[in-house]
């Protein structure tokens, strides 16, 4: 039997481990990814690791999440990613330069690679015939270094794409279709790969659109083939000669079967406050907005900007309504100046941001309470705009922008206006004067990193004790994200490099008294937390492990885990157990877990019980450590684990 892009890709990069869906993998990483946001832990943990240079074929830092500039501590982490790039010899994305994932696919990425991300949106260069994915920045720390990647080998989930989308349907529809089918849940430990006669119908920029968002179906990849729009693609950013094709086997088969027909896709959008929470746009017409925001990793094509500006020319926005454009690379923004786009834009009465992650994270563009907001980006978690009680909806730039003149969620075949024909250019500008160059070894050497005041060293982490007695601080229920344990934005995210600092923030959203509860007691062994299903969805940021971590959380206990948050907690000795057989409705926030012989237990067992201190009470509970990961726990974490690893 043949095998599939996604097989392919794993057999060429394997090196630990046997294909088999479920057992671990080891896989050779030949890029990277990191953004500012993610990125300056990263480096902090190659210092840590006392690691020399970057042994990947490519790796790139980027600034695109922390633009805001209203004191120093952004602008002096700016620095000091620039000189940790110079130094470890990675591309080093000025900012302004653009959203990390558009520029790498314009840029680095190429078919037949590995790519792993200190972002979960990485998986979005998937739509160029890679193995894409997002992990904790330590993990892409260890890729930087020449360490393999370990992850569970998925199943790969075939989606035959027949068809072609009809005017006012756009890739993002397709995406959100998939969500509406499958949920946030859907896609865990799956790769999903597109294939089929209607691929030709979507450009290179429309599957980044569809391969975006697969983090959110909680896959672990997404796939496209490398075929005659890939090699368009690359041609028309001056790289030719880095296509190669890379098909599906004719006799390939796949772990699950679905079919999506492009013509039968109508307008979607993902209600508050979740991506899978999808229904028909023509199921919600009416209700008002007070923003429309178009930009973003998840529409960031030439062609997503220019058919809403083509839909607004001469037009005025409705009275109210705040229509911001976030363009996602300085080559995006010289080409659509250039065709007059941005000129409709302003005319329309658009507010014009500068390129980069902007509202999508959080850094300004935040709505009005309790006021809806439609927008292109990936993702509408609760607060995650930036506002506690948002309102956010996700649409394609045609929703988006039809909304925007008509002041309320239309259906943009239904707003009587002419479709335009707006495409992706075949000859876009091509700007590197923002993307510098790794410096050659001998050169690097000679660099020392530039650290602010707000960059502080990653604090010892001890190893897993034997005994504890832990309380339970937090009860929470499904589908936590890693927005609410560990807020983004404009107030949180400037102290990134700062573990203290940002540690003050944790969980706030869920509960504001975590902080100071988990300080009283962080001195006195610690503590758990228990959740129900979907637990750390969303950004791979390893913040949300490692606040906590300094706080004092030693396990999490939950009916079950999101992939990369799961991994960023056994990176940093938080020990991720899950119930079985049901356990949480018999906990309650305050009771006290007693762990006796952990060490052991988990050594040499999968499942083990917990008593409840004081009550006649107990809870069985498993891990799926496998025996690499087992040591890291014991160990403390994945950084005491290489450090003894260099020490011998």
């Amino acid at each position: 039997m043949g095998l599939n892009v996604t097989q392919k890709l794993i057999k060429d990069h394997l090196v630990e481990g046997k294909m088999e869906p479920g057992e671990e993998i080891g896989l050779k990483i030949d890029q990277t990814l990191t953004q500012d946001a993610t990125g300056t832990m990263v480096m902090l943990e190659l210092e840590a690791m006392g690691i020399e240079r970057a042994q990947t074929e490519a790796s790139a830092q980027y600034v695109d999440h922390n633009l805001i500039q209203e004191d120093s501590k952004n602008p002096d982490d700016h620095l000091f990613l620039q000189s940790a790039a110079k130094r470890f010899g990675l591309y080093f994305s000025r900012p302004g330069n653009g959203v990390s994932h558009p520029v790498h696919m314009q840029r680095l990425a190429k078919p037949g690679k590995t790519l792993l991300g200190s972002d979960s949106h990485t998986c979005a260069n998937g739509c160029m015939g890679m193995l894409a994915m997002g992990a904790g920045g330590i993990d892409v720390a260890m890729a930087i270094a020449g360490e393999p990647f370990y992850v569970k080998m998925p199943k790969v989930w075939g989606v035959k794409v027949t068809g072609k989308l009809n005017d006012w349907v756009s890739a993002k529809d397709v995406i959100l279709e998939m969500l509406r089918r499958h949920g946030v849940k859907g896609g865990v430990n799956h790769v999903f790969e597109y294939y089929g006669p209607g691929l030709k119908h979507l450009t290179a920029m429309d599957r980044h659109v569809i391969a975006n968002m697969g983090a959110e179906l909680g896959a672990t990849g997404t796939v496209f083939p490398s075929d005659e729009m890939t090699k368009k693609f690359l041609k028309e950013q001056g790289r030719k000669d880095d296509w190669i094709e890379l098909l599906a086997d004719k006799d390939a088969a796949y772990d699950v079967e679905d079919e999506i027909d492009l013509s039968e896709i109508e307008p979607m959008i993902a209600k508050p406050t979740s991506p899978g929470n999808v229904v028909k746009v023509k199921d919600v017409e009416g209700e008002s907005i007070y923003q429309s925001y178009i930009g973003s990793s998840a529409n960031p094509g030439y062609r997503d900007f220019a058919v809403a500006s083509e839909i607004v020319k001469g037009k005025q926005v409705a009275a109210g309504v705040s229509f911001d454009l976030n363009p996602t690379s300085r080559q995006m923004l010289l080409d659509l100046s250039q065709h007059g786009h941005i000129g409709n834009f302003i005319q329309a009465g658009g507010r014009l941001h500068q390129a980069g992650c902007n509202g999508c994270i959080g850094m300004g563009q935040a709505p009005a309470t309790g006021r809806n907001s439609l927008r292109t980006t990936p993702r509408n978690f609760p607060g995650r705009s930036g506002t506690k009680e948002d309102a956010v909806f996700l649409c394609s730039p045609e929703t988006a922008a039809v909304s925007a003149l008509t002041g309320v969620i239309t259906d943009p075949r239904n707003a009587g206006f002419n479709y335009p024909k707006a495409k992706e250019l075949d000859d876009p500008t091509i700007d590197l004067q923002l993307l510098e160059e790794p410096l050659p070894p001998e050169e690097a050497k000679q660099f020392d990193l530039v650290k602010g005041p707000n960059v502080a060293s990653i604090p010892k982490m001890d190893a897993l004790p034997d005994q504890m007695e832990l309380p339970i601080l937090l009860k929470m229920g499904d589908d936590i994200s890693t927005d609410e344990i560990l807020a983004g934005g404009a107030r949180v995210l400037p102290y990134r490099s700062n573990l203290p600092e940002i540690s003050k923030f944790s969980f706030e959203i869920v509960d504001d008294t975590y902080y100071d509860r988990a300080m009283d007691i962080k001195d006195k062994g610690g503590h758990a937390i228990v959740a129900g299903q979907n637990y750390g969805q969303g950004s791979s940021r390893e913040h949300a492990a490692l606040a906590p971590r300094y706080l004092g959380l030693r396990v999490a206990i939950v009916e079950d885990f999101a992939r990369i948050h799961w991994q960023n907690l056994v990176n940093f000795g938080i020990l991720p157990l899950t119930f079985v057989d049901g356990g949480l409705e018999e906990l309650e926030q305050g009771d006290v877990l007693v762990f006796n012989d952990l060490r052991e237990k988990i050594k040499n067992q999968n499942e083990f019980e917990v008593e409840v201190k004081g009550k006649d009470k107990k809870v069985k509970v498993a891990h799926a450590l496998s025996p690499r990961q087992l040591d890291m726990m014991l160990m403390g974490g994945l950084i005491n684990w290489v450090k003894e690893r260099l020490d011998q």
